[in-house]
């Protein structure tokens, strides 16, 4: 093995333990840190079973990491105004005849790579894991966090880093993938990746979160990705910490619908339909 070989090996290892830095998403996606300290928690066992059990919605004996993922996943629900106090999308680009071949070959690529994918053991047998599985959601993100890693570095269109999949009544249909990129990147490093003319990336943004140990009884019509604080001088004013950005980067494609319009869709459509 070359040295650059073995260094690139050597990278990538090390990047799977800091995979949550970088992923989307849970809803997802994407980039959730699924610890929560002792401090965030109410401690013992009842918060260790939260975890596990996936119940972690705003208001619970909980981490204020997991009200994050908990809004943020309600966040990206169908009907949920993407242009809210809490989402930023890129701005659209002039749409050109390459970005439109670009984006093409990247539909066929994920198409080709996902395939396997229809049978979700697949999915988990290759180390995709399920975001939050018992929050009832019109679409499941499973998240490899190596592959999270892997797209802060380089773009493969086949190796995304969540899949997404509907529930049904024997367990998941693949609907979709979701890219990812860290929250610095810049927009014309993601319009590199996938064209902003055909596709919008997001971010959360402007996430207030109570203050450590005070996440029970804390108002979240105000806190976190569903409350009405959404600057840094209201969330000081109301004794919060907060984030101007959580998580990085996402887009998600469905690459079985037709026409590109559908396929780069924030959402599924079928899902508006349900």
């Amino acid at each position: 093995m070359s040295v650059r070989s073995t260094s690139l090996h050597i990278a990538t290892k090390a990047g799977i333990g800091l995979g949550a830095l970088f992923l989307v998403g849970v809803l997802l996606a994407a980039m959730p840190a699924h610890k929560a300290t002792a401090e965030q928690s109410s401690g013992g066992q009842e918060s260790q079973s939260t975890k596990q059990d996936g119940k972690s919605m705003p208001g619970m004996d909980m981490g204020e990491e997991h009200n994050a993922e908990a809004g943020a996943v309600h966040e990206m629900t169908p009907g949920h105004d993407a242009h809210s106090l809490h989402m930023y999308m890129t701005s659209p680009r002039p749409r050109t005849a390459e970005d439109v071949q670009r984006a093409n070959e990247i539909v066929e690529k994920l198409r080709a790579g996902m395939e396997k994918y229809k049978d979700y053991h697949v999915a988990l047998d290759e180390g995709f894991e399920i975001f939050m599985p018992n929050i009832p959601q019109p679409e499941y993100h499973f998240t490899n966090y190596k592959n999270g890693f892997l797209e802060s570095l380089t773009f493969d269109p086949s190796r995304p880093t969540s899949l997404l999949y509907k529930k049904t009544a024997s367990g998941y249909e693949l609907v979709g993938a979701m890219y990812t990129m860290p929250k610095r990147a810049s927009e014309d490093q993601l319009n590199a990746r996938v064209p902003l003319s055909i596709a919008s990336w997001h971010l959360h943004t402007n996430l207030c979160l109570p203050r450590l140990g005070q996440a029970r009884g804390a108002d979240y019509t105000k806190f976190g990705l569903q409350g009405s604080i959404a600057t840094q001088d209201a969330c000081d004013a109301a004794g919060g910490r907060f984030m101007p950005v959580v998580f990085g980067w996402m887009v998600h494609v469905y690459p079985y619908e037709d026409g590109l319009d559908k396929i780069f869709a924030m959402h599924n459509h079928m899902n508006h339909m349900d």
